[in-house]
């Protein structure tokens, strides 16, 4: 299975809206300026405690190299992350009608989390399936574990691994 979670406004949130996860301590907090929402580190140590491929599907120009730090410094590791320019390359190139903001099933990716409602859209026309995530919800992490069982058991019941 594969899950894949939005930056901005999913993970990524307004610490003056939201109840975040701690600041990086220093130096690191001169490095990454992202707040977690509450819950991400928890949830995503979930995700990976269930041999789940972790990814991230964002439209931000952010680079790689600071994606995977920040959650490395949460003790995240992340599978694979698509960033707005890999999209273009490998969604968007080629296509002369727009493609989808995010396009999961390009990659095979079981579930997407985000705050986009077009996105949700997206996924109805496209057929993939997606979280919406909207404002603070302290249950939002169990929300998603329960989506998740029952995605586990849909391609269970299907024959899928």
């Amino acid at each position: 299975m594969r899950i894949s979670f939005d930056l901005d406004d999913t993970l990524f949130v307004s610490e003056q809206k939201f109840k975040t996860e701690p600041a990086p301590k220093f130096p690191f907090n001169f490095i990454y300026k992202d707040r977690l929402r509450a819950g991400t580190v928890e949830l995503l140590n979930y995700i990976r405690d269930q041999k789940i491929e972790l990814w991230i599907y964002t439209t931000s120009f952010r680079s790689e190299k600071y994606i995977t730090g920040l959650f490395k410094y949460y003790g995240i590791k992340l599978d694979s992350i698509v960033n707005g320019a890999r999209h273009e390359r490998e969604v968007q190139a080629g296509h002369a009608e727009g493609m989808p903001s995010k396009y999961p099933s390009k990659y095979r990716i079981d579930l997407h989390v985000d705050d986009d409602i077009s996105v949700v859209e997206n996924g109805k026309t496209y057929g993939f399936n997606v979280f919406h995530i909207g404002g603070p919800d302290d249950e939002w992490v169990d929300k998603i574990k329960a989506d998740i069982e029952k995605i586990r058991k849909r391609i269970a019941a299907s024959g899928g691994a």
